[in-house]
C-alpha cells in the first residue's frame, strides 16, 4: 500500500503552520511563542522526512506506469524531496538551537529559511500533482479515456449496446494489463 499520497498533505500544511507560528514569534518575541515555533518546525521537518521516505517507497511502484516525461519529472521530484527533507531538518535544528540559546537572530534566520522551504514545498506539490494528473497515462482511467476519445471501432458500433460491450471488453483488457504490470513490478522487487 502506498502511504505517500495520503501523507504528503501533512508535509505541505505543516511548514505553513510552522511559518505562521514563526512569524508570530518574530512579532511577539515571547519565550512561549519561541517554543511553539521551534516545536512546530520540528514536527514539520519530521513530516517532510516521513513523506520523502514514503515517496521513496512509492516511486519505483509507479515509475513504469508513467510516460517518459513523467518518469523524468518523478526523478526530479524525488531529488527535490530529498533536498527539502534535509533542509527542513537543518532549519528545525537551527530553530531549536536558537530557542534553547535564546538567540533571536538565529531563530529569525531559521524562520526566513522556513518560509523559503514552505514555498519550495508548494512547488514540489505542484510537480507531484503533474506527475499524477499529467503524466500518469498508463493508469486505467486515462487509458479508458483515450480509448473512448480515439477508437474507430467504438464510433462504428451499430448501436448503444454494441458500444457498451466494446467499452466493457476494453475495460477488462486494461484491468488485466494493469494487474499484470503490477505483478511484474512486485516480482521484480523480490
Amino acid at each position: 500500500m502506498m502511504l505517500h499520497p495520503a501523507s504528503v498533505h501533512f508535509a505541505i500544511v505543516l511548514p505553513v503552520v510552522a511559518s505562521v507560528f514563526g512569524i508570530l514569534y518574530m512579532f511577539t518575541r515571547t519565550e512561549t511563542m519561541s517554543k511553539i515555533a521551534a516545536r512546530t518546525t520540528l514536527v514539520a521537518a519530521l513530516a517532510m522526512i516521513a513523506v520523502w521516505y514514503t515517496g521513496n517507497q512509492a516511486g519505483p511502484l509507479v515509475y513504469k506506469f508513467l510516460s517518459p516525461a513523467g518518469q523524468h519529472e518523478l526523478l526530479e521530484h524525488k531529488e527535490l524531496g530529498l533536498y527539502l527533507a534535509i533542509a527542513m531538518a537543518i532549519i528545525a535544528l537551527l530553530q531549536i538551537i536558537g530557542c534553547r540559546l535564546k538567540k533571536f537572530t538565529l531563530e529569525a534566520l531559521a524562520i526566513v529559511l522556513l518560509i523559503g522551504a514552505m514555498f519550495t514545498t508548494f512547488l514540489q506539490g505542484k510537480h507531484g500533482g503533474e506527475i499524477v494528473y499529467d503524466h500518469g497515462q498508463p493508469f486505467e482511467m486515462q487509458q479508458l479515456k483515450n480509448y473512448l476519445n480515439n477508437d474507430d471501432d467504438l464510433s462504428m458500433a451499430d448501436d448503444v449496446d454494441s458500444a457498451i460491450d466494446l467499452v466493457k471488453q476494453k475495460t477488462v483488457i486494461i484491468s488485466k494489463d494493469t494487474l499484470a504490470k503490477l505483478q511484474g513490478i512486485k516480482k521484480a522487487q523480490k
